[in-house]
């Protein structure tokens, strides 16, 4: 099975290349579902990482013994939670402007890091 953690994946930094996901990958590549799913969050995404709100998609066997296991382990979000998170999830220009922010905090300390570690500024990510 393959578990693609895409919680960091809104984290990029050219608005034109989004990175690929694992199910456009699959899907591109002509090939189902099957052993794999993905996983997201609001927590990077919007900066709400307590607000414990996401997602699995992927292959439906999979994710009919997930959805059992998370039945019994995982915790119901209030419905305060659950609104903000509809919200979160409906807006895209607060990403952009998150995106933004990651960026600009990117290139002030690459130059600063460039002078002492082989560090450049990354397509994506979160850390350098």
């Amino acid at each position: 099975m393959i578990a693609s953690d895409e919680c960091y994946s809104e984290i990029y930094f050219d608005e034109t290349k989004p990175p690929l996901g694992g199910l456009e990958a699959a899907r591109l590549l002509g090939r189902g579902f099957d052993r794999l799913v993905m996983l997201s969050s609001l927590s990077k995404r919007s900066n709400v990482p307590g607000m414990r709100s996401g997602f699995v998609a992927g292959d439906a066997s999979i994710l009919k013994d997930f959805l059992l296991y998370r039945t019994y382990h995982g915790a119901a979000l209030s419905t305060v939670f659950q609104r903000a998170s509809i919200a979160a999830w409906q807006d895209e220009t607060h990403v952009r402007d998150n995106r933004a922010k990651y960026l600009k905090k990117f290139q002030t300390v690459t130059p600063m890091l460039a002078e002492v570690l082989d560090v450049r500024l990354p397509d994506a990510a979160f850390y350098l």
